[in-house]
């Protein structure tokens, strides 16, 4: 087994290589599944340290290979996320986002440029360790149907098979140093819910014959909001919430209709199904007791993201060797969720969180804010760590 010594020299060498990386990445974020610039740069740097790597999967994705001694034996696949969010960045930094409107606000430019750095680490190494490591390079992770469920239609986890496959995520709250995993279903399932309520508008000082449909959509969020109460006492952790309501009317105008937005989650794959028939009966009968008409359309997102035991186990243990003990935490569950889950369903998976935050710094702002930072001291623990962590696994 090659020496966490070595790992570790070698990710102390890149560290400065891997921060321009991903400062050039924040400078220059792309939305879902328009990753192209981003794309071309990651693909650049494959090429220019001789990586094999193919392009244009899912659009913008790119696989590459790095094989070592005897490539059959094993092959351990990394994913890592490229696109950005539709947030207005508030930054002071020298690399803030230059495209208005966007950022990597979800980290996704620390995933891919940690993933470049463990891969540059793995190339140096090839002629140490046996079987194959496997680098996909995600798109479109923050939009349906996610970037994950494209590429695996695409083939990306044949030619060669993985047998096991790693992500990290990046976690402010928790410090530079540390990393942190949970084994079993770690993150919701997640599913947008879209509610047309009709009726009949017309000028407000003539009430007659209008049948106003933001009573029906007051009326249909209270009932909502009960439901939802009764669904957070279940015994599976479940999240009913609704973010925004449209009446397109005006003081003295009321609306034809009122549309409603919001979002389920849940950790158990049966009770989603389930639920989701209670929530089509609940609106039926409020719809029952009103004169106008409510539709509801569910968009199936992402499942429930699995970590297999054995492969978390294998991780845990891993990174308790690189970072030792007490730098290593047991998470809960996590509500949010993760396009990585499809991968999870495929193959034996562990989806941990690296730490990236510092008070000190007042580096603690969370995920999809228009402040988020990394101490980028995390990306020297991150490119190490994976690549200690893909190499154990090889060698399991």
């Amino acid at each position: 087994m090659i020496s966490i010594e070595k790992i570790k020299q070698l990710s102390k060498e890149l560290k400065q290589e891997v921060i321009e990386i991903r400062r050039h990445l924040h400078t220059h974020p792309e939305l879902s599944f328009h990753e192209f610039a981003t794309s071309a740069y990651i693909a650049g740097q494959l090429a220019n340290w001789n990586i094999e790597h193919q392009t244009g999967i899912a659009g913008t994705g790119i696989v590459a290979l790095i094989k070592g001694k005897n490539p059959e034996k094993k092959v351990v696949a990394l994913r890592a996320d490229m696109d950005a969010l539709p947030i207005t960045e508030k930054n002071e930094v020298d690399y803030k986002s230059k495209q208005e409107g966007v950022m990597h606000a979800c980290g996704h430019d620390v995933h891919s440029s940690s993933l470049l750095g463990t891969a540059k680490i793995l190339s140096a190494l090839k002629d140490e360790f046996e079987g194959t490591i496997k680098l996909i390079f995600q798109p479109g992770e923050e939009k349906l149907p996610g970037g994950a469920s494209i590429m695996i239609r695409e083939g990306v986890l044949e030619n060669p098979k993985p047998d096991v496959i790693l992500a990290q995520h990046v976690f402010t709250q928790l410090p530079v140093g540390k990393t942190g995993f949970f084994a079993g279903k770690y993150m919701a399932s997640s599913d947008e819910l879209y509610i047309t309520v009709k009726g009949k508008g017309g000028h407000a000082a003539v009430p007659a014959g209008i049948i106003n449909p933001l009573y029906t959509a007051a009326r249909l969020l209270v009932e909502l909001e009960k439901f939802s109460v009764k669904l957070a006492a279940a015994k599976i952790p479940t999240v009913l919430a609704f973010g925004k309501i449209t009446g397109a009317g005006a003081t003295n105008v009321i609306p034809d209709q009122v549309t409603i937005e919001g979002t389920f989650r849940t950790m158990d794959e049966d009770w989603r199904k389930d639920a989701h028939g209670h929530l089509r009966r609940l609106l039926d009968e409020v719809a029952a007791s009103f004169k106008g008409e409510i539709t509801l359309e569910i968009r199936i997102g992402y499942p429930c993201l699995q970590n297999n035991h054995v492969v978390t186990e294998l991780s845990v243990n891993a990174a308790k060797e690189y970072l030792g003990p007490d730098n290593v935490v047991e998470l809960g569950i996590w509500m949010a969720s993760e396009d990585f889950a499809y991968f999870s369903q495929q193959l034996p998976a562990c989806f941990y969180r690296i730490g990236t935050g510092n008070p000190e710094k007042n580096i603690v702002s969370p995920v999809h804010t228009a402040t988020f930072s990394i101490d980028e001291d995390a990306l020297e623990v991150s490119t190490g760590l994976m690549a200690y962590m893909a190499l154990k696994l090889l060698s399991s």
